[in-house]
């Protein structure tokens, strides 16, 4: 079976691009995340490791594993933060609009709605995300 190394390196050499030991330790330590994981997060760790890797290659390794399917790219309340894609079962989310907090959720009823909605419009669905923003119970004290 497949792994994370794996597809990254065949998306990769798709592109004719390299699997260096910077992006190898970049998706190392974005693996090793759980949930939603700002950038400054993830390069303070990759630092601690290896010095000489810079934000731009951070950045543009991201880009990578976003669009190789590894990796989400979410902007909530104008700050943004990556989520893994590969193995993780589909949520949504819940954002506080005070301390930014995420909570990830799943419910059936939204996706038999979502189903009935398609069916009534003859729309193939192909993905979606819900993310709704409220104030979580700790910001309402």
């Amino acid at each position: 079976m497949l792994d994370e190394h794996d597809i990254f390196k065949d998306y990769l050499k798709q592109y004719n691009l390299r699997y260096t030991p910077q992006r190898k330790l970049i998706l190392d330590v974005f693996l090793q995340q759980s949930g939603h994981v700002h950038i400054d997060d993830i390069h303070i760790r990759v630092r601690d490791q290896d010095p000489t890797i810079g934000i731009a290659t951070l950045y543009r390794t991201m880009k990578l594993l976003v669009e190789s399917g590894l990796a989400e790219m979410h902007t909530f309340n104008e700050k943004t933060t990556y989520e893994r894609l590969f193995q993780v079962r589909h949520h949504d989310h819940l954002i506080c609009i005070v301390c930014d907090k995420t909570v990830e959720f799943e419910h059936p009823l939204i996706e038999k709605y979502q189903l009935e909605a398609c069916e009534r419009y003859d729309f193939t669905l192909k993905s979606h995300r819900m993310t709704l923003f409220g104030i979580c119970k700790e910001c309402q004290k």
